[in-house]
């Protein structure tokens, strides 16, 4: 970002002149008003004709606006200041010295996603139409400021991209910043709100964005990606637009659209773009009406793309219909479909091969389809199969017996391959979306164990110390809590011995605390090696650690303490050509009668340390009956 701040910095980024540079200056005003802004939109004959026929376009809007200050009281100040920027930027830049950019298809696209975005707003009920068309009509702004700022290197780049999708990435590797980065600094200048910016910035792949599903920034991102594929698919050559029909129809899909209203929406946006186009003198490609490109969108089998072969189970008892049916699923689906005669053969074939999609047809011997339906939705892994019935009859009352054998769709005999393509195409939507949702619960498993490995190493490094490895002060104080609670119930010993390095303070200040870390580690080192399989081991703090000694009498913890004395006090610690002594004092308490808790013990332990400090260092010393002396006695 830093980079692209230079160039904001520099006036190199594509920016307002003339009327709308006068329009942001006085939009910056805390106190303009709307007959200000009127003035001056009044000054240019171009932008009033352009703010009031948006002012005057949409549906429902009541009495039309008949003069400039109605229409900006209509739009209010900010978005005016928006138009009036993007229209601006319309007019400059008709061309420009990017050889490889192709800036009439640039504002041809970027004049469609406004108008897109404004009728998907009324669609999805977004407040705000006349902002969702400025800001996407500045949504891909940041490719003409690259164009703009970096024209050879830019068009360099545009001629090595062969896949769009890889266009941003290739941004940020030559150029340090991405298209979306500069719209989304373009846009803030121009006085978007960040609950547009973001949403535009993730326009490209909004399912990364994160946002929650159902949220306004949820939607918003998918109404930009939905229109820049509409915008995609008007400037797509002929022969490729139909291909992306499909997606477009999911698209719609996810806003309650059928086929048909989907079509008539788009048929309409594209008639606006047109009168648009007029207006800004934009040159735009004719396109002929939606039902005419979803027509001649490819067969299902030339959509391996978005539906990649899957296996096929046909069940049909006649030998002459199983062959058409097969050559006909097989050209539909683009492979080889699996066949049974019956449904007991089928049902041992399904459990075989898993199949996604099952025909089967509804009289055969052995098991009829009903019977092999009801079979197939009484197993676990039969459940999620799409299945289409063959039938000969269509009253009511079989076709609710069907369904409610667990049929999901059926197809009168004789078949018509149309009908039969047509309900296939619903299956394998049915089918890409389920893997799509097992996929996700794969991932969402994936991340919820990974979610309790992170907790659980977070848990080790909230009860760890990092120095020695050894449990910290909480994770030891707890783990005595529920020893202490252990030794109440069943009337066993409990010791503690608390040690201290001696000296610790000198070996600091002499040879520095990376040599104090090192001779830290070590103890810890000789204690883990020394105490027993039961013992457990923390460092309280500083140069203080405990060791907690289960079933242990004030004797035995004695000897313990005496153990780990010497075993350190024969450990040397190298530092350069010298060897470094080192000793510790410690002190030693048992669990008493007395004592109301754990705190109690350590309380006594901590007493019995003083006094070893006190009586010489590199010693052990006990706390019994109330008192502390040195030895077990």
């Amino acid at each position: 970002m830093l980079k692209i701040e230079q160039l904001r910095a520099s006036g190199r980024l594509p920016s307002p002149k003339g009327v709308a540079l006068a329009i942001m200056e006085s939009c910056r005003q805390a106190d303009v008003t709307t007959d200000e802004i009127a003035r001056v939109v009044q000054s240019d004959p171009a932008l009033t004709g352009r703010l009031l026929r948006l002012a005057n376009s949409a549906a429902g809007r009541g009495r039309s606006a008949a003069s400039i200050s109605d229409a900006v009281m209509r739009l209010g100040l900010n978005t005016v200041h928006q138009l009036a920027m993007g229209f601006s930027l319309v007019d400059q830049y008709p061309n420009g010295p990017c050889k490889a950019f192709d800036y009439t298809a640039y504002w041809s696209h970027s004049l469609l996603m406004a108008v897109t975005m404004r009728a998907l707003g009324s669609v999805g009920r977004v407040k705000g139409s006349d902002e969702l068309f400025a800001c996407g009509l500045l949504a891909r702004i940041g490719c003409l400021a690259l164009a703009t700022v970096h024209p050879a290197e830019y068009s360099a780049l545009l001629e090595q991209c062969t896949d769009p999708t890889q266009l941003a990435a290739l941004e940020r590797e030559h150029l340090q910043a991405d298209h979306n980065e500069f719209t989304a600094v373009i846009l803030a200048d121009c006085g978007f709100p960040s609950n547009l910016i973001e949403p535009a910035y993730h326009h490209e792949n909004p399912d990364a964005a994160g946002y929650s599903d159902g949220s306004r920034p949820y939607l918003l991102a998918h109404l930009f990606h939905h229109a820049k594929r509409l915008a995609d698919m008007a400037l797509a050559p002929q022969a490729l637009r139909a291909g992306m029909v499909p997606e477009l129809l999911l698209l719609g899909g996810r806003l309650g659209l059928d086929a048909v209203d989907h079509g008539k929406l788009v048929d309409a946006i594209v008639a606006e773009w047109q009168e648009w186009a007029k207006l800004l003198a934009v040159p735009v490609a004719a396109l002929p009406p939606f039902a005419a490109m979803a027509a001649a969108a490819p067969r299902i089998e030339e959509e391996q793309a978005a539906y990649p072969p899957m296996r096929v189970l046909l069940v049909e008892d006649d030998r002459a219909t199983r062959a058409m049916m097969e050559a006909v699923l097989g050209n539909i689906v683009g492979r080889k479909v699996l066949s049974a005669g019956n449904g007991r053969e089928a049902m041992a074939m399904a459990l075989e091969t898993m199949p996604r999609i099952i025909i089967t047809d509804w009289h055969m011997p052995v098991m009829d389809g009903v019977e092999f339906c009801r079979a197939l939705r009484a197993t676990e892994w039969g459940q999620s199969m799409y299945v289409i019935m063959l039938t000969g009859v269509e009253t009511d009352e079989d076709i609710v017996h069907a369904f409610e054998a667990g049929v999901d769709d059926y197809v009168v005999k004789p078949v018509n391959v149309r009908s039969l393509r047509a309900r296939m195409r619903a299956a394998l939507h049915y089918v890409q979306l389920l893997e799509a949702w097992e996929k996700d619960r794969a991932q969402l498993k994936q991340f919820a164990a990974d979610l309790a490995i992170s907790n659980r190493k977070l848990q080790h490094v909230a009860l760890t110390d990092l120095l020695t490895g050894l449990p910290n002060r909480r994770a030891g104080l707890g783990v005595l809590d529920q020893m202490w609670s252990a030794a109440t119930r069943s009337g066993h010993g409990l010791a503690v011995l608390m040690l201290d390095i001696d000296r610790f303070k000198s070996i600091n200040d002499t040879h520095g605390h990376a040599v104090g870390d090192k001779v830290l580690s070590e103890v810890g080192k000789v204690i883990r090696g020394t105490v027993r399989n039961g013992d457990q081991i923390c460092r309280l703090g500083g140069e203080e650690f405990l060791v907690i000694c289960p079933n242990a009498n004030l004797s035995s913890a004695y000897l313990a303490a005496e153990r780990l004395r010497r075993a350190v006090d024969t450990t040397g610690i190298t530092v350069g050509a010298t060897t470094l002594r080192i000793s510790i004092s410690l002190g030693v308490a048992c669990k008493e009668a007395e004592m109301p808790d754990a705190g109690a013990l350590v309380s006594a332990a901590d007493k019995a340390l003083y006094g070893a400090k006190h009586g010489g260092r590199n010693q052990s010393w006990v706390h019994s009956g109330g008192k502390v002396h040195g030895g077990p006695t």
